[in-house]
């Protein structure tokens, strides 16, 4: 590859927002056909140095040149136009149009005089794309039906329409099963071997040496190194990015913890089309792991445990008492909290300030004569903010203005701040860097030590083998099974959520 020309060259760029020095001086290059992953803590300089690549910011010092040539990049549109395509962590489709509209956008194809849309055409040339992930997703389905998951690949698939020379992909499997994974690891092999280069971005570290060539590492918005993935190992990569050694075997934080008695009893719950005759307990001071692939229910049974998605039968019981629960706020009011795994759409008023992203679940708690008290509510965001370690200039910043990991943890603050029996995280630390990830286990094992049930919902094999006493695993709407800490391997998991047994025979 040394001996190959250069396709892209980022030369000493830097970049600052007021009181931010986001990138200082930093380069890049990236030749034809090779996986260059990117990598660092949330706040490292990924996200601008990217976007300053596909025209979203402009450098204030620096110059990139394509092919050898300079160039100037003003807009997305015409990063598109010069062959610079991106597929952004948070999803950029458009929810009420279908998949096949999604994929083309401005690309649909037109016939006759009129240049009307044509359809069958458009799903056509949408299906051959969607076939590269052997998923049985229809062109023609809105796009508001599928999984996050799902939705992932349609953004994926929008992106290769556009004939990209690179391809940016920024936490492209953030959201996709084990399986999806590897069919976008086979995609992204098949592109390298026609000539594209792919800008790979990801914290889950150890995608980078099943994918990747080379790997550089940027910290505090410099660069600090970059190497081959061949002459690089797991810890040197934390190493470069934390500035400090941190122990693999560290990362997860205990051993299964003591557990108390049944606080969350679910008997034959079910929701039709979505999941039927689920069944488990949770214990006080335990963490509940839930596996699956997505789509297997895993996320409609922690909505319909918080109330935000109808229950047709069963029981549940929180501290041995029948509840109905109809909605969120009753929910709350018997001790559930849930953070969702779209912090997106589902999370944080991005608009609004830390303060009052934390106040929001219990503002009526900091009222006093209906209004609310801000010096008592900006007292309590300031005790979270440090508890938490929320890496922020003030509480009056506004969350848009923070890292995935800091936004995480705010989020985590908001639900702490009513001081829940049941906590249920759905992929907590999807999106965030390792040690973002790292305070976040710590966090939710503190939280269990004080006697507080978790269930963890994860795509993360390694997480969920490492966080949780004990794992559920859903298959097709049902639980397929469930497995100890100690017995638990990342095999079991794998043939429960396909739907066979331990023996080796379909369930």
């Amino acid at each position: 590859m040394s001996e190959a020309k250069l396709l892209l060259e980022m030369r000493n760029i830097s970049k600052r927002f007021p009181g931010v020095q986001a990138l200082d001086g930093v380069s890049f290059d990236l030749y034809p056909g090779e996986v260059h992953a990117l990598v660092g803590e949330n706040g490292a300089g990924k996200s601008t140095l990217m976007k300053i690549l596909s025209g979203v910011y402009q450098p204030d010092e620096g110059e990139i040149l394509l092919g050898g040539v300079p160039i100037g990049i003003k807009s997305p549109r015409q990063a598109q136009d010069l062959g610079i395509s991106i597929v952004h962590q948070e999803l950029s489709l458009f929810q009420n149009l279908t998949v096949a509209e999604n994929i083309l956008g401005g690309r649909m194809p037109a016939r006759g005089l009129l240049r009307l849309q044509d359809r069958k055409s458009a799903f056509c040339i949408a299906q051959e794309y969607l076939a590269n992930f052997d998923l049985p997703i229809d062109p023609g389905t809105p796009l508001d039906r599928l999984s996050v998951g799902q939705q992932q690949v349609v953004e994926i698939a929008k992106a290769l329409v556009q004939q990209a020379r690179v391809l940016i992909l920024d936490e492209p499997t953030s959201s996709l099963t084990e399986h999806e994974t590897a069919l976008l690891f086979k995609v992204i092999s098949r592109l390298r071997s026609e000539g594209l280069a792919v800008i790979y971005i990801s914290h889950r570290l150890e995608e980078i040496f099943r994918i990747a060539d080379r790997v550089t590492v940027l910290r505090d918005g410099q660069w600090v190194g970059t190497k081959t993935v061949a002459e690089s190992d797991l810890e040197t990569i934390i190493r470069m990015m934390v500035g400090r050694r941190l122990h693999l075997e560290d990362l997860y934080g205990r051993d299964s913890g003591a557990t108390g008695e049944v606080i969350l009893d679910v008997e034959h719950l079910t929701s039709g089309g979505r999941f039927a005759d689920v069944s488990f307990q949770l214990h006080a001071g335990e963490i509940l792991g839930m596996a699956g692939l997505i789509g297997a229910g895993r996320t409609d049974v922690a909505l319909a445990l918080f109330g935000a998605a109808p229950v047709d039968a069963g029981v549940i019981r929180i501290g041995g008492t029948p509840q109905r629960i109809h909605s969120p706020h009753q929910a709350m009011a018997l001790g559930l909290a849930y953070l969702s795994e779209n912090r997106q759409s589902d999370g944080l008023f991005f608009n609004m300030s830390v303060r009052e992203n934390i106040s929001v679940t219990h503002l009526d708690s900091l009222a006093k004569l209906g209004f609310v008290d801000q010096r008592r509510e900006a007292q309590e965001a300031q005790r979270f903010v440090g508890e938490l370690s929320i890496q922020t200039p003030s509480v009056e910043q506004p969350a848009m203005n923070l890292s995935g990991g800091n936004q995480q943890k705010t989020i985590l603050a908001r639900w702490l701040a009513i001081k829940p029996r049941i906590l249920i995280v759905d992929e907590p630390t999807k999106g965030i860097d390792v040690g973002s990830k790292q305070e976040i286990y710590a966090l939710l094992h503190q939280l269990a030590a004080k006697g507080v049930g978790i269930i963890l919902i994860s795509s993360e094999m390694p997480e969920i083998l490492g966080v949780s006493d004990r794992i559920l695993v859903m298959h097709e709407g049902r639980l397929a099974g469930q497995l100890r800490r100690s017995e638990a391997t990342e095999d079991k998991i794998m043939m429960l959520a396909a739907g066979q047994s331990l023996s080796g025979r379909a369930t």
